[in-house]
């Protein structure tokens, strides 16, 4: 196996083995046995304006997949800012993604977390979150606070893996629309596409 390969295929399996020892000592912020996939990670970032200048919000970084798909959707670095409530990933993904702006902290309690952005509103937001692990009212709580700090009409994406919107629709306020199916992911994974509507 050459050497190049072998790196590549030993990175990958630490990320999995980081990841499963953080969802045994908390499997209720991680949520899933093994990392978002490749193509999972691409198909969300799919969304986000490469030309923007406003920076991306990520939630849920884990051991990177997503992060990597973002910035090679074209983000710079450091209009990348990333929430990470278990601290076991935050070492290795600082490691990884120089200049990313990665935080520790509850993407609940975002007001806490982030810095004072200012007039700045952020282009996306990709969410990894389990949010079906937390209350319904939560979930639609993270939702409105989510949508409040993107621009006009642009995306929250979130993956799940129930058939169903983890966030259940407010047509007065947001619109829920499913984005694919992604059944290469282990275990496949609907994507969902949340906007404000329009005033």
């Amino acid at each position: 196996m050459p050497a190049r390969l072998a790196r590549k295929v030993g990175e990958k399996f630490d990320d999995e083995i980081r990841f499963i020892k953080n969802w045994i000592d908390q499997p209720r912020a991680v949520g899933a046995v093994l990392p978002t996939s490749a193509s999972t990670a691409r198909k969300m970032a799919s969304l986000i304006n490469a030309v923007s200048d406003n920076p991306v919000l990520e939630l849920g970084p884990g051991t990177g997949v997503i992060t990597q798909a973002i910035l090679d959707r074209g983000v710079h670095p450091q209009n990348l800012l990333s929430v990470e409530y278990s601290k076991g990933f935050l070492p290795n993904l600082r490691k990884t993604f120089p200049g990313v702006r990665f935080y520790h902290g509850d993407a609940f309690n975002l007001g806490t977390v982030l810095p004072d952005l200012g007039d700045k509103k952020f282009d996306a937001v990709l969410s990894g979150l389990p949010l079906l692990n937390f209350p319904v009212a939560s979930r639609v709580q993270l939702l409105e606070d989510l949508l409040d700090r993107l621009g006009p009409g642009r995306p929250v994406v979130q993956f799940s893996y129930g058939p169903k919107s983890p966030i259940p629709p407010n047509f007065s306020t947001y619109t829920v629309e499913p984005l694919d199916w992604m059944m290469r992911n282990l275990p496949p994974a609907r994507l969902w596409v949340y906007r404000r509507v329009a005033s």
